[in-house]
Formats: structure tokens, C-alpha cells, sequence
């Protein structure tokens, strides 16, 4: 009971505030360095995976580049523990039952995707991160199981879902629930809006892409065609216009970096 109410103060808390600001730039952090190598592999210039993996190996070769990924493992853990108390504790406000856990299952479903980037991290940071099993080989995995290939379409779909909506958010501009008020007004708070729109939309084209790896995998049943963030912008190189395509994707997923250290500003939870 103690641990209860000590948790959902630490939920209401500003200290917690603090942490997600955070655990926020360190994430607009990651993007930005994903963005850098999207626009070098347009260029022909990428020596680093366009993939948050990458992008920490990246940031690890720099000058401090080992403090620096330790502190986007810390910051991810912090948005990690957000998440974690937002399902447990928070959307108390919504009357609509079935609203209020689908808003909670998506906050889970974040803090795993914060963790397995704070724990992507830790391994560059440690250098554990072991061989390059890399995508194809989870998918080979995952087809090996009774009704695999079509536990990998059913993966893929589910990725395309999360991309569309990050799409959905970003056209219909819902993200500005994330700002306070003085992030919204004014020429600043028109600049975050236009790069919260941008930023969402290009985020969710390339994380669609991947989802859409997975489905052209299961069709095919051949996990090699399956892929992260990496090949999907690799995929996208090869079309006509790919380097315009990939640049603007590039620019797009910088923006979500900068709407990062906008909604750390001006945070809104």
C-alpha cells in the first residue's frame, strides 16, 4: 500500500517533470544522429547503421562519446519510468473505460520502446552488443514457429499501424497536446508546430516502411527481406527520386529531434 502511494506521488510529482525533460532531449538526441546518417546515406557517404543502434555507435566514436551514450541509456530509463507510472496511474480523468486503457497500453508499449533503446545504450556503451543477428535473423526465428509467417505479417501490420498513426498525429497536429500553452503561441510556438508536424509524419513514413519489410517477409517467407529502420531507407534509396525521398525523410525525422527539445521546454503531460 506504502509502495503504492509513494509510486503515484512520484507520478504527480515535479521531480518527475524534471526526469522526462530529460530523458526528452536525450531522445531528440538519438534522432538527430539518425537523421545525420539518413542524409549521409543518401549522399553515398554512411559508414554507420541509419538505425538507433547506429546512431549510438555513432555518437559513441565521438570525443566523451562514451559518457554521452551512458547519459541517452539514463535518459531513456527516465522516460522509461515515466511510462511505466503513466500506466499505472495515470488518464484517471478519461470517463470512458475502454479510452483510458488503450491510452495506458500505449504508454507501455512506449516504455518498451524507450528501454530497448536505453538498453541498446548500455550495450554500445559497455561494448556487449554482441554479433549481427540483426532483424532478419528474429524474423527467421519467429517463422520457425507454428503459424510463423503469419505471426510476422501480423508484426508487420501492427508496425504499419503505429506508423500510420504517428502519421494520423502528426497531419491532424494532435501532438500539440504536448506543449503547454506559452509552446503553442506566438512565432516560436508556430515554429515547434510545423516541426512537431513534420517531424511526426516523416517518423512515421520510414517506421511504416519497416512494417511494410516485415509483410513483404511474410509473403515471400523469406525473413532475409524483412529489415529495421536501416534497410527501410535503404529501400527507399532505391527508387526513382530515392536521395530527394531519403533527404526529405532525413529532414523530417531531424525535426522530431528539435520538436523534442521543444516539448522538453515546454512540457504538457
Amino acid at each position: 500500500m506504502n509502495a503504492s502511494n509513494t509510486a503515484e506521488q512520484a507520478h504527480e510529482s515535479d521531480w518527475l517533470d524534471h526526469a522526462i525533460r530529460a530523458g526528452l532531449v536525450a531522445y531528440g538526441v538519438v534522432h538527430l544522429l539518425i537523421a545525420w546518417l539518413a542524409i549521409q546515406l543518401a549522399f553515398g557517404e554512411k559508414e554507420d547503421s541509419a538505425s538507433n543502434t547506429g546512431a549510438l555507435q555513432y555518437l559513441a566514436e565521438q570525443s566523451l562519446g562514451g559518457v554521452l551514450v551512458w547519459l541517452v541509456a539514463i535518459g531513456m530509463f527516465l522516460l522509461v519510468v515515466w511510462r511505466l507510472l503513466e500506466f499505472a496511474f495515470g488518464y484517471r480523468e478519461e470517463s470512458d473505460d475502454a479510452k483510458r486503457w488503450r491510452k495506458r497500453a500505449t504508454s507501455l508499449g512506449k516504455a518498451v520502446i524507450y528501454g530497448a533503446i536505453g538498453w541498446s545504450a548500455v550495450q554500445t556503451a559497455t561494448g556487449s552488443g554482441g554479433g549481427k543477428g540483426g532483424t532478419d535473423s528474429t524474423t527467421a526465428k519467429l517463422m520457425q514457429l507454428p503459424g510463423g509467417q503469419l505471426i510476422v505479417g501480423a508484426v508487420g501490420l501492427a508496425i504499419i499501424g503505429y506508423g500510420g498513426s504517428l502519421v494520423y498525429r502528426g497531419w491532424t497536429e494532435k501532438f500539440r497536446e504536448h506543449l503547454d500553452a506559452q509552446g503553442q503561441s506566438g512565432k516560436d510556438g508556430s515554429a515547434y508546430v510545423k516541426l512537431g508536424k513534420a517531424g511526426y509524419i516523416a517518423k512515421g513514413v520510414s517506421i511504416a516502411l519497416v512494417g511494410a519489410l516485415f509483410g513483404y517477409a511474410a509473403i515471400t517467407h523469406d525473413p532475409k527481406k524483412s529489415g529495421g529502420l536501416d534497410q527501410a531507407l535503404q529501400t527507399v534509396l532505391e527508387q526513382p527520386f530515392g536521395q530527394v525521398l531519403l533527404v526529405a525523410i532525413g529532414l523530417g525525422i531531424a525535426a522530431y529531434g528539435v520538436f523534442c527539445f521543444a516539448r522538453a521546454k515546454h512540457l504538457s503531460r
